[in-house]
């Protein structure tokens, strides 16, 4: 296991990449969707629905990301272990996905930032699942073992 300090010091670094990209993005949203009352009220009564429940989901999303990316500065500062990194509550969290087709009445830049968090959850998301320990290959002689039983 040579190679594991390698792989430690690359995994804090990327998490450090994506948190400063989610600290980012999470500035850019707050500061759009403060700023966009004007943009909000020129739209039509459903897109304004869509524009506050798009601009939630775009939140959401990223306490979701920067809750998981804390858990893993956590696990890399020793202040707890990769065990307790992967239970349920330190997981990326669920959430609502955007639908493409209801986004089309929103600006231009809402629009960006929400498939900008769709995109970062995605990635994160991916890093979670990339955690779960992988299945144990069944046992060949336990598969044999049981061939033989059924065959008695």
């Amino acid at each position: 296991m040579g190679n594991e300090p390698a792989q430690i010091r690359l995994h804090g670094r990327l998490i450090d990449t994506l948190y400063t990209e989610a600290m980012l993005l999470a500035d850019e949203a707050r500061a759009y969707f403060e700023r966009a009352s004007a943009e909000r009220d020129a739209l039509q009564p459903i897109d304004r629905v869509v524009f506050s429940c798009e601009s939630l989901k775009v939140t959401t999303r990223l306490m979701h990301i920067l809750s998981w990316l804390l858990s893993q500065r956590a696990v890399e500062m020793g202040q707890i272990d990769r065990i307790e990194a992967r239970m349920s509550t330190r997981r990326i969290g669920e959430a609502a996905d955007s639908d493409p087709a209801t986004l089309a009445g929103l600006p231009a830049e809402a629009i960006a930032l929400i498939e900008a968090s769709r995109e970062l959850y995605a990635r994160v998301a991916r890093l979670d699942a990339a955690e779960e320990p992988a299945e144990p290959a069944p046992s060949p002689a336990l598969n044999l073992l049981s061939r033989l039983e059924s065959a008695f």
